[in-house]
């Protein structure tokens, strides 16, 4: 029974936000459609066990949730059209001809884009998307954005009734607007990957921005931020096994053991990166990434390329945390003292005042310059400020290192 449980699992990522997707394109009814999936979902648990499998489970999962919508539609006394139309999706989820699954897949990408719409809030744009396209319960959302269920359920409602009232299109935009929007849908993945890949973060969000990284890609494959974006993300999250160690305490990527970092997802990176834009701000990092991820050790890291790349990327998009990491590739590639020179311009302004990775960041070069003291106190007050209890004990270990 495990096993076929496991197969449920694996099924529903893959189609429920195809059936949600669809759903919505032909009833315009976001409640219904997300029920109508879970009705299917649920039926399956129930069934599959017992019955087996299905030859085509997405397909079976599409006809339930399809019928279920038609009732509830009937029910409803809604047009006909879109009863005509629910009626018309074929078994397997697909339209007639050649052409029809492209369109269930483009659904899903409509589906983003109205997701990442604009006139919503950032997190709100986070958030629904992680709930209708990738399915991520409502409680796990509550738990990553800190706020109770309830609360994440209100911002949900009130996300898809925006939608509804503005009368914001369930579309691509195309030519100049889609120019407009897709840096917006590509900042919402960042953020998602970001959530997953933070120290105490779920792995989870991760895992869902790389798999709408993928589906973007193959669906715009003439626009080059796309996979640079992917390219970003896999190379990123090829080292995530090794980021711990068995008492579950954070690795510093110079100390990680190289033989557990994710060997096909490194591959995958570097052919996305090669059809990458690689200069655009997502294709410099990904160069980065790249640099680390192909050192067969810490010493055989090309800082020097590294250094190139955030000067680059500090001129398409100088940000506190783009100089911060500045700073500490030119104390890698130019010696300690240059690094620090940068990281007192970075910070100017007081962005970076008490940050956690500013001051581990001094600590580190003030240590690599030999001044061990001073050191152990700025990871000391490092850690006072981190942000996670991981980050925080890997802190105070490098603090009690140089205290020696």
């Amino acid at each position: 029974m495990t096993g076929r449980l496991d197969r449920l699992e694996e099924v529903a990522a893959d189609a429920y936000g195809r059936i949600v997707a669809t759903l919505i394109r032909v009833t315009g009814d976001w409640t219904l459609a997300e029920d109508c999936a879970q009705e299917a979902l649920a039926q399956a648990v129930q069934r599959w066990p017992q019955e087996g499998t299905p030859d085509n489970p997405g397909g079976w999962l599409m006809t339930v949730a399809r019928n279920r919508a038609i009732d509830a539609l009937r029910r409803a006394t809604v047009e006909r059209r879109k009863l005509a139309e629910l009626a018309a999706l074929t078994p397997d989820g697909t339209g007639p001809g050649d052409g029809g699954k492209e369109e269930v897949v483009d659904d899903r990408l409509r589906l983003v884009f109205t997701c990442c719409h604009p006139a919503l809030a950032l997190e709100s744009r986070v958030a629904l998307t992680l709930r209708t396209v990738c399915a991520v319960p409502t409680a796990d959302l509550a738990r990553a954005f800190l706020v109770t269920e309830s609360a994440m359920t209100r911002r949900l409602t009130r996300a898809k009734t925006k939608i509804a009232d503005a009368g914001i299109p369930y579309r691509v935009p195309s030519g100049p607007a889609l120019d407009e929007r897709l840096p917006g849908v590509l900042a919402v993945l960042y953020l998602l990957f970001t959530q997953g890949y933070n120290a105490d973060g779920d792995p989870a969000f991760a895992d869902e921005a790389i798999r709408l990284a993928r589906l973007l890609r193959r669906l715009m494959p003439g626009r080059r931020e796309v996979p640079a974006l992917l390219a970003l993300f896999l190379l990123q999250h090829s080292r995530r096994a090794a980021r711990r160690d068995a008492e579950g305490r954070l690795v510093p990527l110079e100390r990680q053991d190289r033989t557990r970092w994710d060997r096909a997802a490194i591959a995958e990176g570097l052919a996305a990166l090669a059809d990458a834009d690689q200069d655009g701000p997502y294709g410099l990092q990904a160069r980065v990434a790249a640099c680390h991820a192909t050192a067969p050790t810490a010493s055989a890291t090309d800082w020097a390329e590294i250094a190139r790349c955030y000067d680059a990327l500090s001129r398409l998009r100088s940000t506190p945390v783009v100089e911060l990491n500045r700073a500490v590739a030119h104390g890698y590639a130019h010696g300690p003292q240059a690094g620090l020179a940068l990281l007192a311009l970075a910070r100017e302004g007081g962005a970076l005042d008490d940050h956690p990775l500013a001051l581990a960041a001094e600590a580190d070069l003030t240590a690599r310059s030999g001044d061990h003291a001073r050191a152990a106190d700025l990871f000391r007050r490092a850690a006072a400020v981190a942000h996670s209890d991981p980050e925080r004990r890997a802190l105070l270990d490098r603090a009690a290192e140089h205290s020696l």
